[in-house]
């Protein structure tokens, strides 16, 4: 019979407490096995330390491999397993139950991580951790273990949850958080020695070494948020099938805080992998509650800036390969439409910056700062141009000049054409993009400054925001931002609103984790309606077809929400142009102390 992990965890027996999946328990309520691992590495004495990547059911190859570095080496005390445990073909079901059965012993204390596909999930009975066989023991969900030594374990199994509610074989925001909050809550929290990871943290080869892996796609954006704030001195991961060893990098900020140790992240590949790459990983460590402070921190040569902690202007999904043919591209400069005199539009002509049309057309249009035509100043870079006409482009010849209200250095900000309320508004890309996951970073941050621009400004209004996207029949990107007086409704109320439309029109709006990207759920080219609330909640609808066109709309024009059920389709709230003059003038000039694109 199975025991629990509470029952046997021989390698983190006779200490106390346990801390188990966000609780504490005692360690003398914990069954000891003789010769335990961790037991016997007491004071300052180094922990020895196995990892290996996905074993994928190949437990025979893996044993023998650590029964061959033993001989030669010494015993280790304990073999982490990250990554895939089980393999799903027949041969490796079968050389699991020799196992299962105790036909067959692992020659070490083996301690894996949860499942991380739908298929391997039968192979795991709960949640909370488990002996599965001899010696072989499940850790759980998420959790943390500190040992006799002091020897500090962090872990997570599986994927990030891309719904709710969450697949078995994935974890969520609410576990990252529960984990964060039992170990960053003592103010003596300095880190943890070791962090068990499936997936990889994205972006960890900023600032270091390049890994030969998709970097487009590879990693978890939470497990990344996690890492940095856990502080693991050695963190692991799997499931790319490949071996990466970063430089190690540092925990503060030089001349700006205290010194503390440096991370190493250490990515394995697949027992028995056809490549030959690294699988196994040995090594040394004292615990950190054990060693010496001026030790801890002592920062190796190759060390490089952590990186999960990079300055906005750095924030990039890819890296610009070394000696790379792409020229060095020029700042962007700021759009500068003449708003003032007959458009009456106020003085926007002080303190901004040389304008620019993007594209090098019409430059006669543009005015500089005293209103003197600029028709010879250095071409700036160019932005995105579509391959047809396109009503958004800011430089487009078709775009509505007299309804732009702001104008960053990659988005701007214009009022609704047939708006929904004097306040509805829209955030575009100054540039050609179809939809918000074709962004590239620094327009994505510059969109998230609007966002909170405008909800300071609704705010001061009485009223919250409700922000949605339709990616389809459309050619460029247009955040719709409806404003709803807080004494209309409650935000759960205009969920509920989103949530009962949808239903009766047979579709089913997935309510996405906190964390998560859009892009990881919406890769670039489908087609999707996308919600999000002021309190931070997102709805998103993968569109199949036949989508009607106005919904976002008609659910905010319904009687839930704001109750005006005629201003649900835009063409019968069409102003002449005199009246969207008069209304942008009006936005404008309330807008002006929340714009962070003004310049005095």
């Amino acid at each position: 019979m199975r025991q629990t992990l509470l029952e046997i965890h021989s390698a983190f027996v006779s200490l106390g407490p346990f801390f188990v999946d966000g609780r504490y328990v005692n360690a003398a309520k914990i069954q000891t096995v003789s010769g335990a691992g961790l037991q016997q590495n007491m004071g300052d004495q180094p922990v020895r330390v196995l990892v290996c990547g996905d074993v994928e059911g190949r437990l025979s190859s893996l044993f023998s491999r650590v029964q061959a570095i033993q001989k030669k080496t010494g015993q280790f005390d304990l073999l982490l397993c990250v990554g895939e445990f089980f393999g799903t073909t027949p041969e490796a079901e079968v050389e699991w139950q020799q196992y299962e059965t105790g036909a067959k012993k692992a020659p070490i204390h083996t301690y894996i991580l949860g499942a991380a596909s739908q298929e391997t999930v039968k192979n795991f009975p709960n949640s909370d951790g488990s002996e599965l066989a001899e010696n072989i023991t499940y850790l759980g969900r998420r959790g943390v273990f500190t040992g006799a030594s002091g020897l500090q374990l962090a872990y997570v199994s599986g994927q990030e949850a891309l719904q709710e509610p969450a697949p078995a074989h994935c974890f969520t925001s609410k576990d990252l958080s529960a984990l964060v909050t039992s170990l960053t809550g003592s103010s003596k929290f300095r880190g943890v020695d070791i962090l068990l990871t499936s997936q990889w943290p994205r972006g960890v080869w900023h600032y270091g070494n390049n890994p030969e892996v998709n970097t487009k796609s590879c990693g978890s954006g939470s497990i990344a948020s996690l890492a940095d704030k856990l502080k693991p001195r050695y963190h692991f991961a799997a499931l790319e099938g490949a071996h990466y060893e970063r430089l190690p990098y540092r925990n503060h900020v030089v001349l700006q805080e205290n010194a503390q140790h440096v991370s190493r992240f250490i990515a394995l590949a697949a027992v028995n992998n056809p490549a030959k790459k690294k699988y196994l990983y040995a090594f040394n460590i004292i615990p950190m509650k054990n060693m010496d402070p001026m030790e801890l921190v002592k920062q190796p040569q190759d060390v490089t800036e952590s990186p999960y902690r990079r300055p906005a202007k750095d924030k990039t999904d890819t890296q610009k390969p070394a000696f790379s043919a792409v020229e060095e591209e020029e700042p962007v400069h700021q759009f500068f439409f003449d708003l003032s005199g007959k458009r009456g539009g106020g003085s926007w002509g002080r303190g901004r910056k040389r304008p620019s049309d993007g594209d090098g057309r019409g430059r006669d249009q543009w005015r500089d700062g005293d209103g003197h035509h600029q028709g010879q100043h250095k071409q700036p870079r160019r932005h995105p141009q579509p391959t047809g006409p396109c009503w958004f482009c800011l430089a487009s010849p078709q775009v509505e000049k007299h309804l732009v209200v702001s104008i960053g250095t990659h988005c701007y900000l214009a009022l609704a054409k047939g708006p929904l309320t004097p306040r509805h508004v829209l955030i575009l890309p100054i540039g050609h993009y179809q939809s918000v996951v074709e962004l590239s970073s620094e327009v994505v941050e510059e969109m998230e400054k609007y966002k909170s621009a405008l909800r300071n400004f609704y705010k001061s209004k009485g009223e919250r925001c409700v922000l949605f996207e339709r990616n389809y029949r459309s050619q460029h990107l247009q955040l719709q931002v409806v404003p709803v007086p807080l004494n209309r409704c409650t935000t759960e109320d205009i969920k509920e609103a989103f949530m009962v439309q949808a239903q009766e029109q047979n579709m089913e709006l997935m309510e996405i984790p906190q964390h998560t990207d859009l892009k990881q759920i919406a890769p670039p080219g489908t087609p999707y309606f996308y919600v999000e609330l002021d309190s931070g909640e997102k709805l998103y609808y993968r569109i199949q077809k036949n989508f009607p066109l106005q919904f976002g709309r008609e659910v905010l024009a319904s009687e839930a929400v704001l109750n005006i059920p005629t201003r649900a389709d835009w063409k019968e709230c069409k102003q002449s142009r005199e009246e969207e003059e008069e209304s942008c003038k009006q936005l404008r000039d309330d807008f002006q102390p929340y714009d962070f694109a003004w310049e005095d």
